[in-house]
């Protein structure tokens, strides 16, 4: 069985306060993706950018002030089409998730991360995954990815795939 993990397919970096069109361009490839895993049989994690009201007032709002998925808001919840709320939901308070090694995803063949943004949360917990299951094998589409400008898309790409983490449909 293999794991697809959703990053941050949220209303809020697609459309919303953080949105961009390589964002909304995106959806609809997701969304395959996703319809194949679930008609294979496999699993799906979808992780969400969580902030709460004080937002601003964190570290992270002080370098990003913009205001964005809030806990329980629209731009929090993950894009219609693609929700699946039998699917585990990983609420991270941050960019990338540290509690990987806590799903014991050792017994997936292999793990496939899609969503927003490439080169910050993406990014993250593909590197988090690929430190805590050194041998697992682990991809990113690129296809099903969209950073906050395409050069740093692809720069994230390319760190991804410095630390052997296999880039598909570059």
């Amino acid at each position: 069985m293999k794991l697809l993990i959703v990053v941050d397919m949220q209303n809020d970096f697609i459309d919303g306060a953080l949105g961009t069109q390589e964002a909304q361009a995106i959806v609809g490839n997701v969304k395959a993706k996703l319809d194949a895993y679930r008609a294979a049989g496999d699993a799906v994690i979808f992780t969400r950018d969580t902030h709460q009201p004080d937002y601003l007032q964190t570290t992270e709002g002080k370098h990003l002030s913009v205001e964005h998925c809030i806990e329980g808001s629209f731009g929090w919840q993950v894009r219609a089409e693609l929700e699946d709320e039998t699917a585990l939901h990983i609420d991270k308070p941050n960019f990338g998730w540290l509690g990987w090694k806590e799903l014991g995803l050792e017994k997936y063949e292999a793990v496939e991360l899609v969503g927003l943004c490439t080169d910050i949360c993406v990014v993250s917990n593909a590197l988090i995954l690929k430190a805590a299951y050194p041998d697992l094998p682990l991809t990113v589409d690129a296809l099903c990815c969209a950073g906050v400008t395409p050069a740093t898309h692809q720069a994230a790409l390319a760190t991804m795939k410095m630390c052997q983490v296999q880039i598909i449909n570059e």
